[in-house]
């Protein structure tokens, strides 16, 4: 009974020609003595998202505190998530205040860097000190650009991986021979589950019910994200088109074929992937960087996102901004759903057990205001976190006088100075990233310039 016929190793690996499958975690995995202690400890896991330049701040600022709170225009994709979310106003880095470029460096690590500073540790990797003796790879970092948001504790930049075939490789392939080497041989089989499907069938064999099910699952998500992999990467190499004065002002020029949706929600699939089969626990993944171009031609924008930010009140770029906000938050509600709709070993969502925080280093990009920095927490409930409502930091300011509104009630370009100046002093964005580093199992009571832990519920 110790040893079980059906009973898998945990880190078993279906390998042939080169590649490999790590398998979920799965119940044949679990001797039976064990099975409650392994459930109680689920791997804890994190992700942060990283969205540059800022949002337009008059559409995405949500305005009533608490439980009650009613959905901005740019939130609304968020809205059926909204018991596993906390969206977060008012906090904001001090070090960053004065350098505005480096907002993104500074994202996770809450260091000030002028010009002879070096970078501190980025709270992921804080985490990955924790986590790395359980996984793979103690960290994956993607980014639309060369440097990702990770950093070590001398300072050091963390490379990331950018193309969707390379991070479908780390997950998939055998680490030997080169990634180029590798590449040619999936080419030749043409598929890792082509490669593994006899050993996957009689594997599948020895197994329960439940698991056939889990892994069935996981197997056809694997199928999915390699298909979607193929042409994913294709958005990368598209270059902004050149349009003219006039043609920018229709609405009806044809759009390109090659979708930057499919390249988000790939690399989201890739992440669930990872996380489910215990590859790593803690991942980062950067939109671009603060002067990146990158065009959403599905939705009409040929304009970069930088472009975009400094809109100098234009309505045109205003509306356009709107939308590639609105964009990148339902990538991420569709990152949401996928770990809510993909199974823990104890049956419940694997966002529960996830930590996933959405948000950017800048808040108004037009001005390169960085205070009142927009942020959503989601996920992480089997660690404690208690959501549903709208943290709001600003309203905590004993001076705060309320939102710049006007007599429709809606937003006014005064509220531009809430972005750039902080309302509450004390709202370090650090005190955020403490709190999660705490509910990844770091034991500490500072992170960067934390003064305290944030709480929520």
């Amino acid at each position: 009974m110790n040893n079980p016929t059906w009973l898998l190793n945990r880190r078993h690996a279906l390998r042939a020609m080169g590649s490999f499958i790590a398998l979920p975690m799965l119940e044949c995995m679990v001797p039976l003595r064990a099975a409650e202690k392994a459930i109680a400890s689920i791997p804890k896991r994190s992700v942060f998202i990283y969205l540059a330049n800022g949002v337009h701040s008059l559409n995405y600022q949500i305005l009533t505190s608490g439980k009650d709170y009613q959905f901005s225009r740019s939130l609304k994709p968020l809205e059926k998530h909204r018991e596993v979310i906390t969206p977060i106003s008012g906090l904001h880095h001090p070090g960053s205040l004065s350098h505005h470029h480096n907002c993104i460096d500074v994202f996770l690590t809450g260091g000030k860097l002028g010009p002879s500073d070096r970078n501190t540790i980025s709270v992921d990797q804080k985490m990955a000190e924790i986590t790395a003796q359980h996984t793979r790879y103690p960290s994956m970092e993607v980014a639309l650009t060369q440097g990702s948001l990770a950093w070590t504790a001398d300072g050091v930049q963390l490379p990331a991986l950018r193309r969707c075939s390379e991070i479908f490789a780390s997950l998939f392939e055998e680490p030997k021979g080169g990634k180029n080497a590798q590449r040619r041989a999936l080419r030749r089989k043409g598929s890792v589950l082509d490669a593994n499907l006899a050993e996957v069938r009689r594997l599948e064999q020895r197994m329960g019910k439940e698991d056939k099910g889990r892994m069935e699952q996981y197997l056809t998500s694997v199928r999915e994200a390699e298909i979607r992999t193929r042409r994913a990467d294709a958005w990368l190499d598209t270059p902004l088109p050149t349009i003219s004065d006039a043609d920018r002002k229709r609405t009806n020029r044809d759009i390109a074929a090659t979708m930057a949706g499919d390249y988000f929600r790939t690399v989201y699939d890739l992440m669930v992937l990872a996380f489910q089969t215990d590859v790593t626990r803690v991942a980062t993944f950067s939109l671009g960087g603060e002067g990146d171009a990158f065009s959403i031609p599905e939705i009409g924008i040929t304009e970069s996102r930088h472009q975009l930010s400094h809109h100098g009140g234009d309505a045109g770029y205003i509306e356009k901004l709107t939308k590639y906000d609105t964009f990148a938050i339902e990538q991420f509600s569709y990152f949401l759903t996928r770990l809510t709709e993909t199974k823990d070993l104890n049956g419940k969502p694997l966002l529960g057990s996830t930590m996933a925080l959405f948000g950017s280093g800048m808040c108004y990009g037009h001005s390169h205001g960085n205070a009142n920095l927009p942020l959503v927490l989601a996920g992480g409930s089997d660690l404690g976190l208690k959501h549903g409502s709208h943290l709001d930091f600003n309203k905590e300011a004993k001076d705060f006088k309320g939102y710049a509104l006007g007599p429709d009630g809606a937003l006014t370009t005064g509220h531009y100075q809430l972005c750039s100046r902080p309302a509450n002093t004390d709202a370090h964005m650090s005190n955020l990233l403490l709190l999660m580093a705490q509910r990844m199992g770091v034991e500490s009571d500072r992170f960067a310039d934390s003064n305290k832990v944030i709480t929520l519920g």
